[in-house]
């Protein structure tokens, strides 16, 4: 595997956490309501 690849998954997935996150908060604060 090209470290390219291994980059750009690395970057995916903490962006997919970070996506979580957010999304998490905006339940809560929906919750809130």
């Amino acid at each position: 595997m090209p470290d390219g690849v291994g980059d750009d998954l690395m970057r995916l997935s903490v962006g997919l956490e970070d996506a979580a996150v957010l999304i998490a908060d905006l339940e809560q604060a929906l919750d809130g309501v």
